[in-house]
C-alpha cells in the first residue's frame, strides 16, 4: 500500500468543487501494474463529469483523468510485461489525475524512449477518438470533403490536422477569433453562431463526412449537409452544455440518429463512435499516432500545463477560448 495525491471531484457543480486529497492506494492487483503518473490532461469528458453530465459516469466523490503516461513503479501478480520503470500510456477513464495508478495491463501501450510525453499524453484520446473516426469509421481519402464542428476543440483540432495529412478539404465551425489561426491550418472555418454554413455547404454539393459533437438538433443540421455517400459520425451530447441550455435525456436524439439509417435511399449513414481502449486497433493507432509525432509529421498543440494542484486553475483555463489546443496535467517528472 501507498500514499497518494489525487484530484477528486467532492459533488457536481463548478470548479471549486474540486479539491486535492490525499489516500491510500493498495498494491495492484492480479493482472494489474501500477504507475507512478507523469502526465495527464484534462479533457471535456473530465469537464463533463465535474459537471455530472458524462453519460453512466460515476457518482461524486470520483477522481477524473481520462489518459496518462507514467512508469511502472509495481508489476502485480501475473503482471510481466512491462520492467519497472518502463514509460507506458493508457486511457484510463478515471483516476488518471493522481500521482499513483493501478490500471489493467492489458490496456498498456510502450511509449517510445524519447518521445515529448507531454504531447504524447494529449494523443491517448483526443487524436485516437479523431484517427479512428476519420479513418476506420469514415474511410475519409484525399480529396474528399469533411465538415467538423468545433474545429478549435481538441479533437477537432485533431480531425483537422489529420484530415489534411490525408490530404481532405476540411470545413468546420468556429468562433470568429479562430478563423485565422483556422486559415493557416488550411481550414475553411464558418462563425458557429449562425447558421450559414448550412447553405454555403449544400451550394458546394454537400460533404462526404460531418463529425458532430453537438447532438440534439445538431443531427439532423449535420445531416442536411451529406452529399449522396456521406457519413454523419456523431460523438457527443454537448450542445445543452455549450449552449448554457438545460440537460436532456440523450436517448430520443440517439435513436433519431440511428433511425435516418432507415432512409437507405438517400445513400447517406449515420452512427456513434465512442473510443474503446479494448478495441483490437486502440494500441496500434497509437502506436501510429507516436510515430508520426516522434518523425515530425504531427504537432501536438498545447494551450498551458499545470501542476496537480493548480486543477482548479486548469479547469477554468479549458473554458477559456483564448487559445487553441490541450490542458496538460504535469503530476512528477
Amino acid at each position: 500500500m501507498a500514499r497518494t495525491k489525487k484530484v477528486v471531484i467532492t459533488a457536481f457543480g463548478d470548479e471549486s468543487k474540486l479539491a486535492i486529497v490525499e489516500s491510500d492506494l493498495n498494491d495492484p492487483a492480479a493482472g494489474e501494474v501500477q504507475l507512478s503518473v507523469e502526465y495527464t490532461i484534462v479533457s471535456g469528458s473530465d469537464v463533463n463529469m465535474r459537471r455530472g453530465t458524462y453519460p453512466l459516469q460515476k457518482k461524486p466523490p470520483l477522481t477524473p483523468g481520462y489518459s496518462v503516461i507514467g512508469k511502472v513503479r509495481l508489476n502485480g501478480p501475473g503482471s510481466a510485461k512491462f520492467g519497472i520503470g518502463d514509460c507506458v500510456a493508457c486511457l484510463s477513464k478515471y483516476e488518471g489525475q493522481s500521482e499513483l495508478i493501478n490500471l489493467p495491463e492489458q490496456f498498456l501501450v510502450s511509449v517510445p524512449e524519447a518521445l515529448d510525453k507531454k504531447a504524447a499524453v494529449v494523443l491517448i484520446l483526443d487524436w485516437v477518438t479523431a484517427y479512428q473516426m476519420l479513418h476506420r469509421v469514415a474511410h475519409v481519402t484525399a480529396g474528399q470533403k469533411i465538415f467538423v464542428h468545433a474545429l478549435s476543440g481538441a479533437v477537432g483540432g485533431a480531425l483537422l490536422r489529420l484530415a489534411k495529412l490525408q490530404g481532405a478539404q476540411v470545413f468546420g465551425t468556429a468562433s470568429l477569433k479562430k478563423h485565422d489561426e483556422l486559415r493557416q491550418l488550411g481550414a475553411i472555418p464558418f462563425d458557429y453562431l449562425n447558421k450559414r454554413w448550412i447553405a454555403s455547404t449544400q451550394d458546394l454539393g454537400g460533404v462526404d463526412a460531418v463529425f458532430d459533437p453537438l447532438g440534439f438538433e445538431s443531427f439532423d443540421e449535420s445531416y442536411s449537409i451529406l452529399k449522396r455517400g456521406g457519413v454523419l459520425v456523431g460523438y457527443g451530447m454537448n450542445l445543452p452544455a455549450w449552449t448554457n441550455t438545460p440537460e436532456r435525456s440523450v436517448i430520443p436524439s440517439a435513436l433519431k440518429l440511428f433511425s435516418k439509417n432507415l432512409f437507405f435511399w438517400s445513400g447517406k449513414r449515420t452512427t456513434f463512435f465512442g473510443v474503446n481502449r479494448g478495441s483490437k486497433h486502440f494500441a496500434s493507432d497509437l502506436q501510429q499516432l507516436f510515430e508520426w509525432l516522434k518523425d515530425g509529421r504531427i504537432s501536438v498543440p498545447i494551450k498551458n500545463t499545470f501542476r496537480l494542484s493548480e486543477i482548479q486553475e486548469a479547469h477554468r483555463e479549458y473554458a477559456s477560448s483564448e487559445r487553441m489546443g490541450s490542458i496538460v496535467i504535469e503530476v512528477s517528472r
